[in-house]
This record gives structure tokens, sequence and C-alpha cells, in this order.
């Protein structure tokens, strides 16, 4: 890498209907470790991409999928983390 750059990760996390890469997106949050974007939870009506793969096929990696965890018996309506969770990871050069 030239002197003067650095790496920088881009976070996505994208919350799924369902477990499919391939589902829609219900949710999602942004952290842009480069400095050039500032992102809250909540701060876009407009989801960043329409599914998972959508993400993929624009160069983020998943790093981490949803653990498949079935819910204890009496337990299927209690609130609790949110399901089918995807980070994604982007790493780009910046000026440092």
């Amino acid at each position: 890498m030239a002197s003067g750059k650095q790496r920088r990760q881009k976070l996505l996390i994208l919350y799924l209907n369902t477990s499919a890469l391939d589902s829609d997106v219900k949710g999602w949050t942004m952290y842009d470790g480069t400095g050039r974007e500032h992102h809250t939870t909540g701060d876009s009506d407009r989801r960043p991409y329409a599914t998972g793969m959508d993400a993929l096929l624009d160069g983020w990696r998943v790093i981490q999928f949803p653990q498949l965890i079935p819910p204890y018996p009496g337990l299927e309506y209690t609130t609790s983390f949110k399901k089918n969770e995807y980070i994604f990871e982007k790493l780009e050069t910046i000026d440092s």
C-alpha cells in the first residue's frame, strides 16, 4: 500500500426477513470507519439493499451469519435479539 494510505473498515448490519441471504431486508444499520459518512440507526427510510445478496453483489463481505436458535418452549412470543442478523464489511483505503 502506498505511503499515506490506510485501510479502514465499514460495517453494514442487515436484518433479513428469513435466514436466507436472498430474503428481503427489514432493518439495517451502518458504521463507517473511514469517517466519510455518519450514520445513526433509523436515519433513513430507504433500505441500502433489497436483499443480503444485493449487498454481496455490491462488494460487501459477510463476516457473521445469524445463529439459528429455536425458541424455548413457552417463550415463543417473548422479545429478545433480532433474528436473521447478518454483519457485512468492506475495507476501503483512505489518505492518512
